[in-house]
């Protein structure tokens, strides 16, 4: 289903993927097949959403960012039946060439700055090592104005 998305004549959307409503792709992307994605969802040139990733409402996904859905792949073993689901909550932002290790939750509205390697559970990340810097404490307002209130904000300091 492709209610309002906006995708570029070289985008590819598998037909067993549920879009959401005002989603946008640009050029070289690839969305397969039982990939679930929400409301509003940005999806920058150059990349592919795996079966697995389900991403929730209002995410960016900045130029070349990069989906893995198998933990180990190996070109001689068969590992569809191995898939790890990934998930990304309400808000999130994920900067260019950032790599989304499988079995990974990306916080809401955090962010995964660009080039980061996200391997587990992150709210805010940046650099390449993508460890765990704290959550939108110094965004709250901003997190708030768009009526995200709760938002993954308190106990945290800002860095």
């Amino acid at each position: 289903m492709k209610f309002g998305a906006r995708v570029h004549p070289s985008a590819y959307v598998d037909d067993g993927a549920r879009l959401g409503v005002s989603c946008i792709f640009g050029q070289n992307v690839t969305v397969g097949p039982r990939v679930v994605l929400g409301n509003n969802v940005k999806v920058q040139n150059n990349v592919s959403i795996y079966e697995g990733v389900e991403i929730e409402d209002d995410v960016f996904c900045g130029p070349s960012m990069v989906f893995t859905n198998v933990i180990n792949p190996r070109s001689a073993i068969e590992r569809k039946t191995e898939f790890r689901r990934t998930l990304v909550k309400r808000g999130a932002s994920m900067g260019a060439n950032c790599t989304i290790v499988c079995g990974v939750t990306i916080g809401r509205c955090a962010f995964v700055g660009a080039g980061a390697v996200a391997t587990r559970m992150w709210r805010i990340t940046r650099w390449s090592r993508a460890r765990r810097r704290g959550g939108a404490r110094g965004c709250a307002s901003a997190v708030r104005s768009c009526g995200w209130a709760g938002a993954e904000t308190e106990g945290v300091e800002n860095w």
